[in-house]
């Protein structure tokens, strides 16, 4: 912000395992307040809004994550003439966004070839549109979820290289022109995109109704914005059965096991002995994902 100067004095000090940092600021001219920052809204980036005496810039689509606790704002500095106090905090390690049970550093292994599209800051900052994913039952059952979704998101992108659909020639196919609201964005602007390759104009348009962006008129989203990416990869995972009998979330929570999820996402060309290396490239992938995680696979692991 150029219309204040903050000037920080920061000491830190560590014993042994803890960090302890206190931080000091002050403001010589404070900027005015903006528009206070509501749960109900939905700002997009460069949106500014003021949340506890600061003012907050958003960094992409956002509703309902509270400024200063979500990776999606960008802290703008304090506003209104307050002054921040004096903080100190320790902690032995920094916390989880959103407690999500896989670490930066975990996600990292799991991908170590991943495209810079793919952050760890967008998939976490999605989560709150779906708080049950990786979030229900035992911390077993939360692990084996998170490790279940993103085996599949690697097999689905090639370990998170590829953000849209590399066959081209496919890309005509993807519009159902018989629906009510058509293709507005082109015959051939609905192809797969994202960590669980988003396909057809009625799966646009279901997603974007169900996370409140414009996603039929504007597809391109999903390959613009990691965190709008992360977000229709969990639109599918818990509310979709795809071609199976029940979403790869209720697979995983009521004990149905992994197979089930790939059922529900690729279970018409992949399952019951229809391409079983494509199954069992999934099975691989979730099998090394819930050994980073600490924890067993579980049963009927293909399908």
């Amino acid at each position: 912000m150029s219309r204040f100067r903050v000037v920080a004095a920061i000491a830190t000090v560590v014993v042994g395992a803890a960090l302890t940092v206190a931080v000091a600021t002050t403001t010589a001219s404070a900027a005015a307040c903006a528009t206070a920052w509501s749960p109900s809204t939905v700002y997009t980036g460069g949106q500014a809004a003021s949340h506890n005496g600061r003012n907050w810039s958003a960094k992409w689509w956002t509703r309902n994550e509270t400024p200063g606790s979500a990776a999606v704002w960008a802290d703008q500095g304090v506003c209104g003439g307050t002054t921040t106090p004096p903080t100190t905090t320790t902690t032995s390690n920094p916390p989880n966004p959103g407690g999500f049970v896989v670490t930066e550093a975990q996600f990292k292994q799991m991908f170590p070839s991943r495209n810079p599209f793919y952050t760890y800051s967008g998939l976490t900052a999605a989560l709150s549109a779906y708080p049950g994913f990786a979030n229900t039952g035992s911390d077993t059952v939360k692990k084996q979820e998170a490790a279940a979704f993103l085996a599949n998101v690697n097999h689905e992108t090639g370990g998170l290289v590829h953000i849209v659909e590399q066959n081209q020639a496919n890309y005509p196919h993807y519009c159902d022109a018989s629906q009510p609201y058509g293709c507005p964005a082109g015959q051939a602007a609905y192809y797969g995109r994202g960590p669980i390759q988003l396909s057809w104009n009625f799966n646009y348009k279901a997603a974007g109704d169900a996370l409140g962006l414009p996603l039929l008129t504007n597809p391109s989203l999903v390959q613009q914005d990691a965190s709008v990416a992360w977000r229709t990869g969990l639109w599918y995972w818990n509310t979709q059965n795809g071609p199976g009998t029940m979403t790869p979330h209720n697979a995983m929570v009521n004990g149905h096991g992994f197979g089930q999820t790939i059922r529900s996402i690729n279970g018409a060309l992949e399952c019951d002995g229809r391409n079983p290396a494509q199954v069992q490239s999934r099975v691989n992938a979730y099998q090394r994902f819930v050994g980073i995680l600490g924890v067993p696979a579980g049963n009927n692991l293909s399908c």
